[in-house]
């Protein structure tokens, strides 16, 4: 089974893509993790990656192919697997589709968790969490509020937000996902690949959601 999780920042692709891997036995492949592994091993993509991420530059998408490019060149490529923040672009995703059809690695599926701006600005930007590095206790305003306002449950820190669920950066990631990843929609609707499921729902649901959709 090969598959693509789609949606937006906060929609619970990590989590899901986390659960299908577990549960199906399946390899977790996230662009993150695959870019910090190549800088450290300093892979020829590594290097180049390297040079952009120090100058602040986006990593522009003729290199994220080549790191997963590298990634698939492996005397034992993965032959199932969940993409998670990859493609996020039409151009990342044709790249793909070329590469995955020279391995003999057609996809399964493309699952898209949907849920709407407004809650996903509600979900993001509710978020804090506690700063020291032995705890790490995660709260939300609404559905996990702590005990006291700004204060960690679990040791008594004072509870801080991540600079990317700030609203301000939350609604400009949403613009760019909407900007460059929903062309993916269509290219993936094109080839009957695309399942979409509600991303509103509690996390084993959506679980469930996506395992119907994949006829489990």
């Amino acid at each position: 089974m090969r598959l693509i999780l789609l949606g937006p920042p906060g929609s619970g692709k990590g989590t899901q893509s986390k659960l299908l891997c577990r549960r199906l036995n399946l390899e977790h492949i996230g662009t993150g993790d695959l870019l910090r592994a190549a800088i450290r091993d300093r892979t020829p993509v590594g290097e180049r990656a390297r040079q952009a991420v120090e100058s602040g530059q986006l990593v522009p998408d003729e290199l994220v192919n080549d790191l997963i490019a590298e990634y698939f060149a492996r005397p034992n490529p993965p032959s199932c697997f969940v993409m998670d923040g990859y493609p996020r672009t039409l151009a990342q995703a044709q790249a793909f589709d070329r590469l995955l059809s020279s391995l003999n690695l057609p996809l399964t599926s493309v699952l898209l968790i949907a849920v709407q701006d407004s809650e996903i600005v509600a979900r993001m930007s509710g978020r804090w969490s506690c700063p020291q590095l032995g705890c790490k206790a995660t709260y939300h305003v609404d559905s996990n509020p702590p005990h006291e306002v700004g204060i960690c449950d679990e040791c008594g820190a004072t509870l801080v937000q991540r600079p990317d669920d700030k609203i301000e950066t939350v609604r400009h990631r949403l613009i760019v996902y909407h900007r460059d990843t929903e062309a993916l929609v269509d290219f993936y609707s094109k080839r009957g690949l695309l399942h979409t499921v509600d991303g509103r729902a509690e996390i084993e649901e959506v679980y469930n959601q996506l395992t119907a959709a994949l006829g489990l």
